[in-house]
């Protein structure tokens, strides 16, 4: 620990911007951590970059959004039709970035940062190799996907467009989110947020160039927005390379030590990663088909559930900075042979979250037409999507809780408990009901019920896993 405690030192002398985790000695705060005082502030100095990046990147896909809303309604469906089998495609590399934050937690738990290191690159390989794949499967099925998702005629060709331009850039943001999961586990959480911020900034600017046609460009409308994004993402994940390579990371890989692949990390990753991998696959598959189930009731209906689609990942932004500030710290303190640090840790993450979620819940409940009106003119498409605000504020305390305490589960090497939560509440709940819902007569307002109470379900679940405590003897 001394030696280690000295290599830091001398990087943070030799560095004008330190990392994040080097800013903090774990041994301290193991030793200190039974004061609430110090466990909120390791918290929030983990859980504030992650959520300034999750809200500020949410903010900048809203704007994105509205950008595209300006254009038409049709373009706003084409755009959002396309994110549940985006987010689907993407949930192949939950497996591997689970995993690896994970067992880099309790490698730095223990000082092992060489281990750590292996843990990366053998994760990127695998990234690599998938993430080729996956983009080449996207371009060419495009046009089944989006007629599988059951767009209207005036929506498809638009869709189409914007899916193969992005399944082009896959491999991009699967690289980059793989680097970001792999240093959140060491405990760096500013360098994620730094180079997706500008990730996302560049975004908006090309958007607004790209879908305008300004600085001499033609006006793209959709297509342009695609190629935004898929440029931004490039960039992305430029700088994560970048950030991962550097000598002065905790997780470098400046060292040429060649390609190789090591079978026995790959499949340490793989045992904690695959249940996770499956949760995110069972989701985003639930996703679609509940996007499906509300695209039959037509273009304007579909347009209401985007807007609050979008602003319900702007809700659960900062339960998934502190689920990740939970994965990590958990993980850490089990490394560090300290299950009771562990379990202070989880709880006091969620009572944290807990404050900003009725902060969240209120504002959506009374400013729900304001914030609708900014994506769309249509007077029933903004009354629809005020209505959904209500419901998503309802689900904050819910939503916040399953969040962050299945976060807290994983970081211990338990992602087979988030997977039951999320095959029940997604299958058993959210699709069955939405579709009775809907066939009853109650429309997109049955839809958004059936999710809550699919958030009820899994908070109730993950809540008495955790206190079960069985968590704390896993083995990674």
């Amino acid at each position: 620990m001394e030696h280690e405690q000295k290599n830091i030192k001398q990087n943070q002398a030799s560095s004008e911007e330190p990392n994040f985790y080097e800013e903090i000695q774990e041994e301290e705060i193991i030793d200190e951590a039974s004061d609430r005082g110090i466990l909120r502030k390791r918290i929030m100095q983990l859980a504030m970059p992650s959520l300034i990046e999750l809200l500020l990147g949410t903010l900048f896909g809203m704007v994105d959004m509205v950008m595209v809303g300006q254009v038409n309604k049709e373009s706003l469906a084409a755009v959002g039709i396309t994110n549940q089998p985006t987010m689907l495609a993407l949930s192949v590399f939950q497996a591997l970035n689970v995993g690896s934050t994970a067992l880099i937690a309790r490698y730095v738990g223990t000082d092992d940062t060489e281990s750590a290191s292996s843990i990366v690159k053998q994760t990127l390989i695998l990234t690599f190799i998938i993430g080729t794949l996956v983009s080449i499967l996207g371009y060419v099925f495009a046009g089944s996907v989006i007629n599988f998702m059951g767009a209207e005629p005036d929506v498809y060709p638009l869709a189409v467009t914007y899916l193969q331009i992005i399944a082009l850039g896959g491999i991009f943001i699967s690289i980059s989110m793989g680097i970001g999961a792999a240093l959140r586990g060491a405990g760096d959480t500013v360098t994620p947020m730094r180079y997706n911020l500008i990730s996302n900034l560049l975004n908006v600017g090309m958007n607004y160039v790209l879908i305008y046609g300004k600085l001499g460009f033609p006006a793209m409308g959709v297509a342009g927005a695609a190629i935004a994004t898929t440029l931004s993402r490039l960039v992305g994940m430029i700088m994560a390379l970048m950030a991962i390579y550097h000598p002065n990371s905790i997780l470098t890989l400046s060292e040429k030590k060649g390609i190789y692949f090591d079978f026995n990390v790959i499949e340490r990753i793989l045992k904690i990663g695959i249940p996770s991998g499956i949760e995110q696959f069972v989701l985003r598959l639930g996703q679609v088909e509940f996007a499906r189930t509300v695209a039959g009731l037509g273009t304007t209906v579909f347009a209401a559930h985007q807007i609050a689609l979008n602003v319900f990942g702007l809700s659960f932004s900062p339960s998934q900075a502190f689920g990740m500030a939970a994965t990590t710290l958990v993980g850490q303190s089990l490394g560090a042979g300290r299950p009771d640090l562990a379990e202070k840790y989880g709880l006091e993450t969620r009572r944290i979250g807990m404050y900003v979620a009725i902060a969240i819940a209120s504002t959506f409940f009374f400013f729900g037409k304001p914030i609708a009106s900014i994506y769309n003119r249509d007077a029933q498409v903004i009354a629809l999507a005020a209505g959904c605000f209500k419901i998503i504020a309802l689900m904050q305390p819910m939503q916040s809780t399953q969040f962050i305490l299945a976060g807290a589960l994983r970081g211990a090497g338990d992602t087979r408990g988030p997977l039951f939560a999320t095959v029940v509440g997604i299958w058993g709940i959210r699709v069955l009901f939405a579709k009775i819902f809907i066939n009853m007569g109650f429309g997109l307002f049955g839809a958004w019920t059936a999710q809550a109470l699919d958030q009820i379900f899994r908070s109730v679940f993950i809540y008495i896993r955790y206190n079960l405590g069985k968590w704390k003897h896993i083995k990674v």
